[in-house]
């Protein structure tokens, strides 16, 4: 019997790492049960100033825990809806649903009524969290459903409830943040606010939950019809809890900055999992502001950050940057969108840092691939994570591809997730077999080269076809970051009677370059810079490009604009 042959990318594994994991076999709940004994008076979760103590949210914790089960009902697997921005409470609840043995929801605090319905129907959902200026929203969609379907219990918290009452200059949020904050809406007929429930002083029953047992459902945004519910068990959450921690040599003497959505699979393992397991503090922001993450890294002496380009982006836009210090960060990483090759190169250039991106989905808890912090490529997933087997197929006939061809990135490996709540059919279609393997399909197209790092080039269904020449828009994307004038782009594809489809930049222009640039410069620069069919053909400048609640570029609302434009035309 011949030896396994190792794939290309073994030979640069770094050499600290092990290969495969030896995950325990204990829940999520239990990692902060562990940290709180062993650090119990080290700090925790830092918000604008005030401190928790490991051995505080443990105790905060346990005490939702027993509310909700003895005055909401919660059992066994029950689904519970979060729905905030990052904060304590955020992550205190999270471990209280954990606690009570039962899966916790998160809700992207940009839903609104009508897309909320779906978050309460969907999981049968019974009991909601959400703090003060969210529980209208909640309210409101609970009440429009038939009485069998509604909530019966919504627990309702203020940010301010986790604030110092007087604030620290160094720490303070920005006044129209701070205001915001500390707002106090009039709460919905029979909600309970956050600090009654937690003075109620009821005890929970014992924690009973098995690796196998539902932990998290998170909801996928999808491309067509209702988000589904992706089904995570404690066990496939914790691969990547560990993981990450090794990855990015991560302990208790790191600090985090939280500032991804923890509702979002990346900062709901990042900005919390991870860092609890490891014992590490986390400096928490509600929601970006490159003035105050600046502020912050600095004040705190921030080590890992885990971001979304566009923050660094903006970050690094800043007329303060020199007035902050980012000395402390060791480890800078993050996915959602590729890191612009020119951003990359200023990062190392000032600051001596390698931006490590990585690539995941909600169905694979964060990471499938990442970037091996010493040894980064830029415009790179990376290499498959621990334990993972990925590959590179035909989209239609699912034959393996060479390195340097674009197909299917198809992954295989422990975190992947167990399939979508109540969709057996849309699991069933998400899976393919290969080898005997179980591969999820992940719906990007991407390519891997001769060390067997992988690259994407785009989501199967975006992609533009002009004159029978594929066009990549992350690609264009990429190319137009190293003009010296953009901020921000997005390419989507703009009808053309001649091509078929053409290349249109929505293009965010530095503040220096307003009103100096045109739109035909970008194009002239984009031709003497691009393969012929690849440039851009259209410009439009804009002030802002629409972003996720994760901090992605909404490219789909920008091609659905254009296309409504393009239909009345």
């Amino acid at each position: 019997m011949s030896a396994p042959v190792d794939p290309p990318h073994a030979k640069f594994w770094p050499r600290r790492l092990p290969r495969a994991l030896t995950v325990p076999e204990t829940s999520l709940w239990f990692n902060l049960e562990v940290s709180a004994a062993r650090y119990p008076n080290k700090d925790c979760l830092i918000f604008f100033g005030r401190r928790y103590t490991y051995a505080e949210v443990l105790r905060q914790a346990e005490a939702l825990a027993g509310w909700l089960q003895q005055h909401a009902g919660v059992r066994r697997g029950d689904r519970v809806l979060l729905y905030t921005q990052n904060c304590p409470q955020h992550v205190i609840a999270t471990y209280a649903i954990l606690r009570a043995d039962a899966v916790v929801v998160p809700v992207n605090p940009m839903n609104r009524t009508e897309e909320l319905k779906h978050y309460i129907t969907d999981p049968e959902a019974k009991v909601a969290i959400c703090s003060a200026e969210l529980a209208g929203y909640m309210d409101a969609a609970s009440a429009a459903l038939p009485p069998a379907q509604r909530l019966q219990h919504l627990l309702v918290t203020r940010y301010a409830d986790a604030m110092p009452a007087q604030d620290d200059p160094q720490d303070a949020p920005p006044p129209a943040m701070a205001e915001w904050l500390r707002a106090d809406p009039p709460l919905p007929a029979g909600a309970v606010r956050w600090t009654d429930a937690i003075a109620s002083g009821m005890a929970p029953g014992a924690h009973t939950a098995r690796p196998d047992d539902l932990a998290v459902m998170p909801y996928t945004s999808g491309t067509t019809g209702l988000p589904k519910g992706c089904m995570h068990s404690h066990r496939t959450m914790m691969h990547n809890v560990v993981g990450g921690s090794l990855w990015s040599q991560g302990g208790a003497d790191s600090v985090t900055l939280g500032v991804v959505p923890m509702f979002h699979i990346t900062g709901m393992q990042y900005c919390m999992h991870t860092p609890i397991w490891g014992g590490s503090s986390v400096v928490l922001m509600p929601r970006w502001d490159r003035e105050l993450a600046g502020r912050l890294i600095s004040r705190h002496r921030v080590t890992h950050w885990t971001c979304v380009p566009t923050m660094v982006i903006d970050l690094l836009g800043s007329p303060n940057m020199d007035r902050f210090d980012l000395s402390s960060l060791t480890y800078l990483g993050g996915g959602g969108a590729a890191m612009p090759q020119a951003v990359a190169e200023r990062l190392h250039e000032r600051y001596g840092l390698l931006f490590a991106e990585g690539y995941g989905l909600t169905e694979t808890a964060a990471p499938s691939h990442a970037n091996p912090p010493e040894r980064p490529k830029l415009q790179c997933l990376g290499m498959p994570f621990f334990g993972v087997d990925s590959r590179v197929v035909d989209p239609e006939t699912l034959r393996p591809l060479p390195p340097g061809e674009v197909g299917e990135i198809l992954i295989h490996g422990p975190q992947v997730f167990l399939g979508y709540w109540r969709k057996p059919e849309a699991t069933e279609a998400a899976f393919v077999e290969i080898d005997g393997k179980r591969f999820f399909r992940s719906g990007d197209l991407g390519y891997t080269d001769d060390e067997g790092y992988f690259y994407i080039t785009d989501r199967l269904k975006r992609m533009i076809n002009a004159s029978g020449y594929k066009v990549w828009p992350a690609e264009v994307e990429a190319l137009l970051y190293k003009h010296p004038a953009v901020q921000e782009a997005c390419v989507i594809a703009t009808r053309d009677a001649y091509r078929g489809e053409s290349v249109k930049a929505v293009i965010v222009l530095k503040d220096a370059a307003r009103g100096q640039t045109t739109g035909a410069d970008i194009i002239e620069w984009a031709r003497q810079n691009m393969a012929a069919y690849k440039y851009p053909r259209v410009v439009e400048f804009v002030d802002a490009l629409p972003k996720s609640g994760s901090g992605k570029v909404m490219w789909r609302l920008l091609q659905e604009q254009e296309d409504r434009r393009a239909q009345a035309a």
